[in-house]
């Protein structure tokens, strides 16, 4: 049936109800006249009559009767999913899902979604963990965590994380065989631990120093996209590892690993939270937001 027809339906419940086309036409704010032209489109599309009119009262015709008795309770089951699902715009309830590199997971929503989950007791988050800089409108993803740079132009981005530091470190075993780079071209001459984006491929080490910015393409022995396994394989003598100083901030208090090339390695925006419209936002994606943000 055409959406126009559920409009016609809903002026033939109207109608029926009020007995009257004036009531009605006064109950749903348009003309006697509207209210007229829409049932006689409507009895004429169905091919019965439903409604028996004179100049003093209008009823329903026993198929009208028949008609109206399945469209009470149709619109009513209508009415009140209407009302739940206008009632997330204001209360923070439903399902929200989140797509979250796992770059993101323990720095970003690990932290905090303890304290979320007890907020907003009727808030489900749905989250997905994947690397992959996938469309989250195209697959029905609420937001997206990723770093800013990664973040379509169309969306709307709200920062979650503080500036990350990116650090080069190795243990002290590798380094007793490896002297340590000068540069981010001695990279090429190392054994590195390459770490995989998703779809994206293998991440080119990224350097700026002053005016002076490049990436470089590192080889070595094993590739991973697990960052705790970066981690692992760094402490175990495997390579050099590319991660932020977050992550090698205990092993190098420890000194389990060594860090290098500090000039090169210069903070960058961290990781936001994206969505496609403010508009008519669910309340409990807005609870999120203000749950992240930095």
């Amino acid at each position: 049936m055409p959406a126009n027809d559920l409009g016609a339906l809903s002026v033939f419940l109207t109608v029926a109800e009020e007995r009257s086309f004036t009531k009605a036409s006064k109950r749903l704010g348009v003309s006697p006249s509207a209210i007229s032209h829409s049932m006689r489109e409507l009895e004429e599309e169905i091919g019965v009559r439903l409604l028996s009119r004179t100049t003093r009262s209008v009823a329903p015709t026993v198929p009208g009767e028949h008609l109206l008795a399945r469209l009470r309770p149709a619109f009513t089951d209508i009415r009140d999913a209407l009302g739940q699902v206008s009632g997330l715009r204001n209360k923070p309830a439903g399902r929200v899902r989140l797509l979250v590199p796992r770059l993101a997971v323990h720095t970003v929503l690990a932290p905090k979604i303890g304290e979320f989950v007890r907020d907003y007791p009727e808030i489900l988050l749905d989250v997905t963990t994947d690397d992959s800089r996938m469309d989250i409108v195209a697959r029905g993803f609420d937001a997206g965590i990723h770093f800013g740079e990664y973040i379509e132009k169309d969306m709307i981005a709200v920062r979650v994380s503080l500036d990350l530091k990116p650090v080069i470190v190795g243990s002290p075993s590798y380094l007793k065989s490896h002297p340590k780079p000068k540069s981010p071209r001695d990279l090429v001459r190392h054994r590195c631990i390459n770490f995989r984006h998703g779809d994206a491929g293998l991440y080119r080490w990224e350097f700026a120093k002053g005016k002076k910015s490049l990436s470089v393409a590192v080889s070595g022995p094993l590739i991973v996209d697990d960052l705790d396994l970066v981690v692992r394989a760094a402490l175990d003598g495997v390579g050099l590892a590319y991660m932020s100083e977050e992550n090698a901030a205990p092993h190098l208090a420890s000194g389990a690993l060594v860090s290098m090339l500090e000039d090169w390695c210069q903070p960058f925006p961290g990781f936001f939270l994206y969505y496609p419209s403010r508009r008519q936002q669910m309340a409990a994606l807005s609870a999120l937001i203000e749950a992240l943000r930095m």
